[in-house]
């Protein structure tokens, strides 16, 4: 099979499609950060109505029904299990830090599916190495402040870190299954996972699940149509031509939307060292497309 080209930058209609993802996913840490819906409960919802929405254009393909694809079908689940821990870990990243160190560390993704991709037996250059390492290191500057300031903060910058890691994978396996299968029923089955995946959560934890306010609920109207279908739903049909390592690092454009809006309407202004370490984790990656081109 011929290797997929990690350093193509995406074209034609793929480059609205990220544009708009950009946006989207730019809004969700802000939307998470205000709402008061317990973090299971918003990541069902979420996920569940997404999986609604598509199931008609999953349905009209039928796929679901042709033996040799059942295995993708099963992967698609895989992946929503993933998408279900990743959102778990940057819903509570963004409850415990502040939205700009959130996504800045979430935005690590493109570090961790470039390795995934290496790992694999792909080529990743010397270049784009060291774009990783500068990235990581500024890592240690966000952690470091956020670690004096509060150990909550901190804890919030581990699942931001841990979030990255689960969203590459999940990122790798959607990008294998949709050259193959449509993605209305990725997306239906990955969704549809991923709501299934973080209900016990609600069930055990006993966690409030119908009776919220009109504002919650508007809240998490705008988180759907803002981050799952502008965001997710986006670079998930971007992703069967364009390479998961690319996908992954244009994502990284979210951290200076977040940290805007954030800025503006919950007033979350990032201190010096924040920015240091936001700003190195831009150049990081950066050099890392860079060396991608090389």
């Amino acid at each position: 099979m011929k290797q997929q080209d990690h350093s193509a930058l995406p074209q034609g209609r793929d480059i609205p499609y990220l544009l708009l993802g950009i946006i989207g996913i730019g809004t969700s840490g802000p939307l998470i950060a205000k709402s008061t819906m317990p973090v299971p409960t918003l990541v069902f919802w979420r996920n569940i109505i997404g999986a609604l929405v598509m199931s008609p254009f999953a349905i009209r393909n039928k796929e679901w029904r042709d033996p040799q694809k059942r295995k993708l079908v099963g992967q698609s689940a895989l992946a929503g299990v993933f998408l279900a821990f990743h959102f778990l870990a940057f819903f509570l990243a963004m409850r415990f830090t502040s939205v700009a160190a959130g996504t800045a560390l979430a935005a690590l993704q493109p570090i961790f599916a470039a390795t995934y991709v290496r790992f694999k037996g792909e080529h990743i250059s010397t270049t784009s190495l060291v774009g990783m390492f500068v990235a990581f290191g500024s890592v240690f500057v966000i952690t470091g402040v956020d670690f004096a300031l509060s150990m909550r903060a901190f804890v919030g910058d581990l699942f931001g870190l841990v979030c990255a890691a689960l969203a590459a994978t999940y990122v790798g396996i959607g990008s294998k299954v949709q050259r193959e299968l449509a993605t209305s029923t990725y997306t239906t089955i990955c969704y549809a996972a991923c709501g299934a995946t973080v209900l016990p959560f609600i069930i055990f934890g006993k966690l409030q699940f119908i009776h919220f306010s009109k504002g919650e609920w508007f809240l998490l109207v705008l988180l759907i149509i803002g981050a799952q279908f502008m965001g997710h739903t986006l670079f998930n049909l971007v992703l069967k031509r364009v390479s998961p390592v690319v996908v992954s690092l244009i994502v990284f454009f979210e951290v200076p939307v977040a940290a805007v809006v954030a800025w503006i309407w919950l007033h979350q202004s990032p201190s010096g060292g924040l920015y240091v370490g936001i700003i190195g984790i831009l150049i990081g990656c950066s050099i890392f497309v860079v060396g991608g081109k090389k």
